[in-house]
């Protein structure tokens, strides 16, 4: 059927064919049509295809450097800490004589002068000694007691010099030392047997330690050295051994040595 027009008969429009068929998942441009959307709508980026979802990007704060310097000091206190516990033990495990020559300022008569502590006779009456206070060489057969004993006045070197072989460390200082420091040295000496304090006369500084063969002197009572010497020498330096007695001693003070009759009324 055809529609008059006035230019003649209306005609339809006449499709030709390509010969081509749509590609996959592509409509036809008569679909495109049909559907009043221009080709490539609904479509992102041009007709590539979806756009991928994009990363983001992870901006980065830096090293938190508290914890690593707390770390840090962790390990270093832990090694010193190990460092000196095997400084410890392997200074433990030496002889005590070697210990004792360590000790900085010590003055080792046994090898200085080994006549002088081969060991000492019993003499009655007054001595005189090379060494001053004394360290070794004949003393009064009556030994100090040296309990942990505390002496406020001189006593008798004749009887101390035999405590000192019976391996007691004997602790004297000048008068004139402090009261303050006077008591610190007490501290260290009341109640612990094979130690006694007391003054004595003439010193060349503050203090000064014996023990049998061996002498250390320091300028006050809070030089470590003290300790050292006490810790090193007490027991370890008797030339009776350990069990040598430091009770039933003399208690008298006074720099002059006890008769067997002043010793037999003391008892």
């Amino acid at each position: 059927m055809s529609i008059s027009t006035p230019g003649g008969p209306e005609r339809r429009p006449t499709v030709v064919s390509t010969g081509k068929k749509p590609a996959a998942g592509r409509p036809s441009a008569g679909a495109k049509a049909a559907s009043g959307k221009p080709a490539g709508a609904g479509r992102s980026g041009g007709g590539k295809g979806p756009r991928k979802p994009v990363t983001p990007v992870k901006v980065s704060q830096g090293r938190s450097w508290g914890p690593i310097a707390l770390f840090t000091a962790v390990g270093v206190l832990a090694v010193a800490i190990i460092g000196y516990g095997a400084w410890a033990t392997f200074q433990g495990s030496k002889p005590w004589e070697d210990r004792a020559n360590s000790i900085d300022g010590i003055v080792n008569y046994r090898e200085k002068d080994p006549e002088l502590v081969k060991g000492g006779k019993h003499q009655q009456g007054a001595i005189t000694y090379s060494v001053l206070p004394p360290v070794a060489g004949p003393h009064n057969d009556a030994w100090q007691n040296c309990m942990g004993d505390v002496y406020t006045a001189p006593i008798a070197s004749e009887h101390a010099v035999h405590s000192l072989e019976h391996g007691a460390v004997w602790i004297t200082y000048r008068p004139d030392l402090p009261a303050d420091q006077v008591e610190k040295l007490a501290a260290k000496v009341r109640g612990n047997e094979k130690l006694m304090l007391s003054p004595y006369e003439g010193l060349d500084k503050a203090i000064s330690l014996q023990a049998w063969g061996y002498q250390l002197k320091v300028d006050n009572a809070d030089d470590s050295r003290i300790d050292d010497f006490i810790k090193t020498l007490k027991v370890n330096a008797s030339v009776e051994g350990p069990t040598a007695l430091c009770n039933q001693g003399v208690t008298a003070t006074g720099t002059t040595p006890r008769t067997p009759q002043q010793l037999g009324a003391q008892q």
